[in-house]
């Protein structure tokens, strides 16, 4: 029985044309649409599309990890490259993944596919799953006949990102461990062991030296309205983390994590790494330069750095190179904007690129080393001050305990 498909396509010209054909199925329609000269892009049934929705109850439902993506496209790179069709490649990806969710987002791509879309198309159905980066690259390989080199590229990109993430994670895990136990430990004082002190002070009579005093009504308020502390505390960090989601907030918080005087120089180097590598690969793979950009300001990881791509991109349209307008934004250091202008004269940019992005890759590597080694003291200095500054202030007034005495 024949249905009713509504479908976009692309005409000889190159221009988007939507519209409804009759068929037994979307492979049918797509079969005729080409041999009419067209490209099909997205072929969906008129009277269910876009009328299914899924159910899903928030919170529970399993996400999809980079690292699943990067294991997803290395194998799918192997099966293309071994002359599987599309369609098998899918069908087995479906049955093989571990991660549900991504299998179950395979099995859609592979029914857009089967219906006539193309693989780009149908993988920007799932921007959760696969980024901007990720759909523009397999645009690309489509149009360059290159698919499975496109998509081991990708897979070395995603894997590196997930390395260097997992550094990053090692470099702050401690630092988050020590504040939360410096915070254990202040809370603790501040609710048992202070009243104590408090209660012997208030029976010698006498004044109090100011450190003392301060100590005490601090600790008068968080042990008769601990959970209005905690209840505010829970309050800011909420609003903090809505604010931060915003486009003002992510960027004053990337241009504080830049300023930061340990953790700054690596966020800075993450940075300039991410751009040189994204940028490479996209340029590698057959990406036009000002769409590169775009993407690599959306994927960079910090909206300073992002702005000032943007820019670059703006001067880019208006026929100048890349490197001069890098020389307008301090984000970028004069090393990578001399490399990048050598790069263009010589017709070796992406070449440029990628030594700038190993570069960065050994300095963030020796700096988290560097950090690893430099955090431990700090952070115990910084626990042995707050916790020595409360027994300080505890024990001033027993040096001048006769005066107390009355």
């Amino acid at each position: 029985m024949a249905q009713s498909f509504a479908y976009q396509v692309r005409d000889k010209s190159g221009r988007m044309v939507s519209g409804t054909a009759e068929g037994d199925s979307a492979t049918a329609v797509a079969t005729r649409l080409r041999q009419q000269g067209m490209i099909p892009v997205s072929i969906t049934s008129a009277e269910t599309g876009g009328l299914k929705k899924e159910i899903s109850l928030p919170g529970f439902k399993k996400k999809v990890k980079p690292k699943d993506v990067a294991i997803m496209s290395r194998q799918f790179a192997t099966m293309i490259n071994s002359g599987l069709s599309l369609l098998r490649a899918l069908n087995i990806l479906a049955e093989q993944t571990e991660n549900k969710e991504l299998a179950r987002i395979i099995g859609e791509v592979r029914n857009d596919v089967e219906r006539g879309s193309s693989l780009s198309a149908a993988l920007s159905k799932h921007p959760k799953a696969y980024s901007n980066l990720y759909v523009a690259m397999v645009r690309a390989g489509e149009a360059g006949g290159m698919l499975d080199s496109v998509l081991l590229r990708l897979a070395e990109t995603m894997e590196y990102q997930v390395a260097l993430r997992q550094k990053i994670k090692s470099a702050m895990t401690y630092p988050v461990v020590v504040f939360v136990m410096v915070l254990l430990i202040v809370s603790a004082m501040l609710i048992f062991v202070v009243p104590m002190f408090e209660e012997l002070y208030s029976e010698l009579g006498g004044t109090l030296p100011l450190p003392t005093r301060i100590l005490l009504a601090v600790s008068g308020v968080v042990a008769k309205f601990w959970y209005v502390v905690f209840a505010a505390i829970l309050i800011m960090a909420f609003a903090l983390r809505r604010y931060i989601t915003t486009d003002k907030g992510r960027y004053q918080l990337d241009v504080l994590k830049l300023k930061m005087p340990i953790f700054g120089p690596l966020f800075h180097k993450v940075a300039l790494s991410r751009f040189a590598r994204t940028l490479s690969v996209l340029m590698r793979s057959g990406v036009p330069i000002l769409q590169g950009l775009e993407i690599v300001s959306e994927t960079v990881g910090n909206k300073v750095m992002g702005k000032a791509i943007l820019d670059v991109q703006k001067s880019v349209k208006e026929g100048e190179s890349i490197a001069k307008p890098l020389e307008n934004h301090a984000v970028f250091p004069p090393m990578v904007v001399q490399m990048m202008a050598v790069g263009e004269e010589t017709g070796a940019l992406d070449t440029m690129l990628t030594k700038i992005g190993e570069f960065y890759d050994q300095e963030v590597e020796a700096t988290v080393e560097a950090l690893t080694s430099l955090i431990e003291p700090v952070l115990i200095a910084v626990m042995g001050a707050a916790v020595g500054s409360m027994v300080v202030a505890l024990y001033m007034p027993m040096f001048n305990i006769i005066n107390l005495i009355q």
